[in-house]
């Protein structure tokens, strides 16, 4: 796997959209902060999204021994009576979860209050690969650039999703699983803290960011949702 690559997620990093926009406040009522404690004992966040009043979904290369939730939020500085801020009682890995490809993903248990700023998502349920050419969109909190500062206000980008061949520079892409998304001549990407968030296509989150390259620069690769919904109703 060529040095370019990295995970979508950080030790110190928030997660974030490059070229993106400031999200309208309470428009994401599913998205949360997380922020986690890894085995190694630095801290690290990742994007997730909230399937259930029980479950978050995150990407499994997210685990930590501790991990911390905050629902309902926008502004990261500002803390309001909106949020929920708790903590994990159960990590739940998939069981072909590989930490080598990165393939397949990760529940988090909690106990979520749903309100007028926390809500749940919906998930794609049936297996069909969408065409090339599609517009979807990703959203998150951190840098809006390589080199730039981080953004206190969750922000969104719109992504175009790509003909498998496009991601043939990864070596282990597996177009069963995953879905190569970003247009090359575009600057617009997920980036470093992004992973384990939700694109969502027609307002139904239909993959997972995965990892991308070191510059930001398109192309990333994203977990297909629907191969692991017979999972997740199961958990």
């Amino acid at each position: 796997l060529p040095l370019l690559v990295f995970l979508l997620s950080s030790r110190s990093d928030k997660e974030e959209i490059i070229s993106g926009v400031e999200s309208k406040p309470r428009s994401r009522p599913y998205m949360a902060l997380l922020e986690m404690v890894t085995d190694e004992g630095y801290v690290a966040s990742c994007g997730r999204f909230l399937l259930s009043q029980e479950f978050v979904m995150i990407a499994a290369h997210c685990k930590g021994r501790k991990i911390t939730v905050t629902l309902g939020a926008h502004d990261i500085k500002q803390e309001e009576s909106t949020w929920q801020k708790l903590e994990v009682s159960e990590q739940i890995i998939h069981p072909n979860y590989s930490s080598f490809t990165k393939l397949n993903d990760m529940l988090l248990k909690v106990p979520a209050k749903l309100t007028h700023a926390i809500g749940t998502i919906s998930l794609l349920t049936w297996s069909t690969f969408i065409s090339p050419g599609r517009m979807c969109r990703a959203a998150g909190w951190g840098r809006t650039g390589v080199m730039e500062v981080v953004s206190d206000t969750l922000r969104e980008v719109k992504l175009r999703l790509m003909d498998t061949r496009a991601c043939n520079l990864y070596f282990f892409y597996n177009h069963n699983l995953q879905i190569c998304v970003g247009n090359p001549r575009k600057t617009r990407s997920a980036y470093k803290g992004d992973s384990g968030g939700p694109l969502l296509c027609a307002g139904v989150a239909q993959h997972i960011v995965s990892y991308g390259l070191e510059d930001a620069k398109p192309l990333s690769v994203f977990t297909r949702i629907s191969p692991y919904v017979p999972w997740i109703n199961k958990i």
